[in-house]
């Protein structure tokens, strides 16, 4: 049975995949694969281990002629027509779990590097214009005593949350359920989304992207916010109303925000990068060595069980 690989990863899972008995064939160049070369080769393929960068639409699910798993390498997966796959009776698989401590590790980060401006700061190393220490230079605030709004309780929230507590902080979250763990770990308080917004010092965004979630955080709800604020986001870029946002941040109506997803990805609002108050990744929330081998692993053993006529470990 035949095995397509979008791309190289860690962890080597085609070495995995071959000892299995399967027939791997991996897409070399550490970019995405072309539209055209992706459809061509899913033809014959009975497994697919795709990343976000692979749109699974119907056109590509109706090019699968005896493909039977398409097993994303990320927690995220909207890049998949779900419900098409459903119909098709396509399993999918994503890799949740092995991936919440480096991306709440990141969150941290963002969250500090926006509350200590170290970006500025770097910046003004770079360029050769520290003069020597001054009481009023770069001053950012103390994470103590803050109120920490986390959007989206599951996982990594939670995960983000256990890290932040460390630093003395009040959490309150926005879920569309009721967490009682959450509440009963953090003392927090389940509020909705515009208390939140209003309540927050340091607000971090952890929901999945859906129908439902597509700028949930809107120009609206961000107008709540406190012009002391700052917002991070390690989830999805098209959660945030990023104009809406930016405005903001050139109005200095928030004090700061942390992107590591964008709304274009990856195609960057030029106007993010001329703000001294935004701090920029490029998508590393799971970009570490023991963590992309973990994910990568996890899909192929997904397609391992899946071709061997067992039940997928981390089904959507």
């Amino acid at each position: 049975m035949k095995v397509l690989i979008t791309r190289k990863l860690p962890g080597e899972p085609e070495k995995l995949l071959k000892k299995n008995g399967f027939k791997v064939s991996v897409y070399k160049e550490d970019k995405a694969i072309p539209r055209g070369e992706f459809l061509e080769k899913i033809k014959d393929a009975d497994a697919v281990l795709s990343l976000l960068t692979e749109k699974i639409d119907k056109e590509a699910i109706d090019n699968f002629s005896k493909c039977k798993i398409v097993a994303n390498c990320a927690v995220g997966y909207n890049n998949i027509d779900i419900a098409y796959a459903k119909e098709r009776k396509l399993i999918v698989t994503n890799t949740p779990y092995v991936l919440t401590d480096a991306t709440a590790d990141l969150t941290v980060a963002l969250i500090l590097a926006c509350v200590r401006r170290l970006r500025e700061g770097e910046q003004m190393m770079r360029e050769n214009k520290f003069d020597g220490w001054k009481p009023n230079m770069l001053l950012g605030f103390d994470l103590k005593g803050k109120t920490v709004g986390i959007i989206g309780a599951g996982r990594i929230g939670r995960a983000t949350a256990r890290r932040l507590k460390g630093f003395g902080v009040k959490i309150i979250y926005f879920d569309r359920k009721k967490r009682d763990e959450f509440e009963t770990e953090f003392l927090s308080t389940r509020v909705n989304l515009k208390e939140l917004m209003k309540q927050s010092d340091i607000i971090s965004v952890h929901l999945p992207l859906s129908k439902e979630t597509h700028h949930i955080i809107n120009k609206e709800n961000l107008s709540l916010m406190k012009k002391s604020a700052i917002i991070v986001n390690t989830s999805r870029g098209d959660i945030l109303e990023e104009k809406a946002l930016i405005r903001l941040l050139k109005q200095k109506k928030i004090f700061a925000a942390g992107f590591d997803v964008y709304e274009n990805e990856p195609n960057i609002n030029p106007d993010l990068r001329t703000l001294e108050n935004v701090f920029l990744l490029p998508h590393i929330g799971s970009a570490t060595v023991e963590t992309r081998a973990a994910m990568a692993l996890l899909a192929a053993n997904n397609i391992i069980n899946v071709l061997n006529g067992k039940e997928p470990i981390t089904p959507v």
